[in-house]
């Protein structure tokens, strides 16, 4: 090996010689992304062609020409990551997305391809025929760097060179922006183990904060779509977590590894057509969270719906013909027995009318016949309003509203939940305004399947025509309409990935089950981290949702984000409050302990924008202030001129920094995060294993504290 392996005229050598090859990978792949807007040029070409099969040949070339070109303008930044010296000489590449020479002959090999695997698994225990492992670090198409792991040094030429101290450890103290980096270049043997897992069933990757559980499970993703494209891509790969803060953070990760064909939802925007951002508070988010509300949901579901009329009298020739509530109620059950509302909607005309013929007792009506009667009461507007007023198609929003008139919700959940949970969802949905809450989106979604769809074989009649209706009705009609297209037929995927999983509601596992009947699934979760405080019924829930799918299990044992420091403070915390906690090791010391504010509530504000200014000059990355929940306004009220000053500054509450990670965290009131839930403590945990570099908590009280140090 060289002398001088750390120079830098050595490493500067090594650098221009990988530039070399870089910029020779970059050519062919500027000739591949021509050729693919070449096709897409041709492609529509084919549209002039005058016939039919030229518009399917046109959107056939299209269609695959610009996924070629995105997954081509996708894997650009940082093309080329790695490279393996191996034992017999060869010199393998590694990179976002694999790339062949005009010949044919492979210059890169695609990061998931079998062929790449050892780039991971190498260990210096068990070298696998790699003598050196190379990481590049490039902006653009330009080597920046790069970073070696010697890994068989009596089999390593002798003017091997060998640079820096390992891209593990260099790409951990890097400053964090608002977004994640895929971590392909430095993918560790168990984090690559779980990556690769099988296919087929559920895959569980579990650990402690900080272990990269979430991006090893995007990077399985990308895998599999690598691995089984024809069967995931046609299928749909759904991506799932915990809000639309921490989809924002990771939205760049999958097409950055060569994939855009990933579907990624927050839990509030699992369900088409349906949006919830704000979170309710911890106690009402556990009575809607809970599987006692799918008893709620499905009396409500089955049961009049406001408005409805009660009553209905006909004259028929001799006859006076009545459907009082009795009767109607009766018909009621008779549709209702062994389906859906929705779909009963086909059969509502023909049981009235079999109702009231039955009531039919005069001469006159007798000698005409049901033939006739049937004809005139449908063409009769009284009949056919009072059918449509009795029952319309129900829109599962518009049921989900009536919950928010109390006597319709004491009605429906009287004898399921207690008077006081009652009492507090009817002041939740009193001060709510009008829209749904992340934790309503799974109630709509249980609504959706109770309420059924309208058959499209149940008459050429469109229960939702807005040309019918007042002027003033159509807008309202319109919505209904676009939202009842979102078919129930239409909500599974072939892979579902769901993040932060430890968190999920027994509601919110019914809905996610729904999507993931026929898939396969990974499972990302942490239970030290759990703002679900009814672990049990959870468990159930997710057990139901796998339907017996069987399960592969992977833990990751090593904390690459926090500092030790950090990380000492947040794991005396797990180990006071959090039986059974899984507390991995930190890898990495800075010297630079959390520090700890208590001041007079008067004065909480100003040590925090002290310590915002402060932490701005230290790090050059992120800075979060974390505030309890209530506080969410105030905390950006109070620090308006720092967050105008300083673009990388985010004020979050505890549940939205789910998944995040900061350079530096201000934490705001810690008592009040412990006392605002049941789950209180395993949120300050999460707050805490935010940071990577600095940590600083402000309060004016300081019972925590002291529990943790007692």
């Amino acid at each position: 090996m060289s002398d001088q392996p750390n120079s830098s005229s050595a490493e500067q050598r090594e650098i221009a010689d990988e530039q070399a090859y870089v910029d020779v990978v970059y050519g062919r792949l500027e000739e591949s992304t021509k050729a693919a807007q070449a096709l897409a040029r041709e492609g529509y070409a084919r549209g002039h062609v005058g016939h039919e099969g030229g518009l399917v040949e046109r959107d056939a070339m299209v269609y695959q020409a610009s996924k070629r070109i995105a997954a081509l303008n996708a894997a650009h930044e940082g093309l080329v990551f790695g490279r393996l010296d191996l034992v017999d000489g060869v010199k393998r590449y590694i990179g976002r997305i694999g790339v062949r020479d005009a010949e044919r002959e492979v210059l890169l090999i695609d990061w998931r391809a079998p062929a790449a695997s050892v780039f991971y698994q190498a260990t210096a225990q068990d070298p696998a025929g790699v003598v050196r492992r190379r990481v590049l670090r490039s902006r653009g198409a330009t080597v920046v760097g790069v970073e070696d792991e010697l890994l068989d040094g009596d089999n390593a030429p002798a003017d091997m060179v060998v640079v820096g101290e390992g891209a593990l450890l260099a790409s951990l103290s890097r400053a964090r922006d608002a977004s994640m980096h895929s971590v392909v270049a430095t993918i560790q043997k168990e984090q690559d183990e779980a990556i690769r897992a099988p296919s087929r069933g559920a895959t569980t990757i579990g650990g402690g904060p900080g272990t990269g559980k979430t991006v090893v499970a995007l990077h399985r993703a990308a895998y599999l779509l690598y691995v089984d494209r024809r069967r995931f891509e046609s299928g749909g790969v759904l991506v799932v977590g915990p809000s639309g803060v921490f989809m924002g953070y990771i939205e760049r990760v999958l097409p950055s590894l060569g994939e855009t064909s990933v579907t990624l939802r927050s839990l509030g925007e699992v369900v088409d057509g349906v949006s919830g951002r704000r979170h309710d508070a911890p106690a009402v988010a556990a009575v809607k969270g809970s599987a006692r509300m799918l008893q709620v949901l499905s009396r409500v579901a089955r049961s009049a719906q406001p408005g409805e009329p009660t009553a209905f009298r006909y004259f028929y020739r001799d006859d006076v013909l009545r459907l009082d509530a009795q009767a109607l109620d009766r018909l009621r059950r008779q549709l209702l027995s062994g389906q859906q509302r929705n779909r009963a909607y086909g059969k509502v005309q023909q049981t009235l009318l079999d109702a009231l013929w039955s009531q039919v007792e005069g001469e006159r009506a007798l000698e005409k016949e049901r033939d006739e009667f049937d004809k005139v009461l449908t063409t009769d507007d009284a009949f056919l309003d009072f059918a449509t007023a009795w029952w319309p198609p129900l829109d599962a929003v518009d049921v989900w509203e009536t919950l928010g008139d109390p006597e319709t919700l004491r009605r429906s959940a009287e004898g399921i939940l207690k008077r006081s949970e009652i009492d507090l969802l009817a002041t939740s949905w009193r001060s709510a305004d009008g829209t749904p809450s992340v934790e309503d989106v799974p109630l709509i979604d249980e609504l959706r399947y109770l309420l059924g769809e309208v058959s499209a074989a149940d008459g050429d009649d469109d229960p939702y025509d807005v040309k019918q209706l007042m002027s003033f009705e159509r807008e309202e009609a319109a919505v209904r309409k676009q939202r009842s297209t979102q078919s129930i037929e239409d909500d599974s995927y072939a892979h579902v990935l769901v993040d932060e999983a430890q968190d999920l509601s027994p509601m919110q596992w019914r809905m996610l089950g729904r999507r993931g009947k026929y898939a396969s699934w990974t499972i990302v979760g942490d239970a030290a981290q759990s703002s679900w405080p009814y672990p049990d019924e959870a468990a159930r829930a997710r057990t139901a949702a796998l339907d017996g799918k069987e399960e592969h299990h992977f833990r990751l044992s090593t904390n690459y984000r926090n500092s030790a420091e950090i990380y000492d403070l947040a794991a005396q915390v797990a180990r006071v409050a959090i039986p059974g906690a899984d507390t991995p090791d930190a890898v990495r010391r800075t010297g630079e302990e959390p520090r700890h504010e208590v001041v007079e509530a008067a004065a909480v504000w100003s040590a925090v924008r002290r310590g915002v200014r402060d932490l701005a000059e230290r790090v050059e990355g992120t800075i979060a202030v974390v505030v309890p929940t209530g506080r969410r306004e105030e905390g950006a009220a109070e620090l308006a001129e720092e967050l105008h000053d300083l673009d990388r500054l985010r004020v979050l509450d505890g549940l939205d920094t789910k998944g995040l990670e900061f350079d530096a965290v201000v934490l705001v009131e810690p008592d009040e995060v412990v006392a605002e839930s049941e789950a209180g403590w395993r949120t300050l945990y999460v707050v805490l294993t935010r940071a990577t570099q600095l940590l600083l908590t402000v309060g004016s009280t300081r019972h925590w504290l002291d529990r943790v140090e007692a």
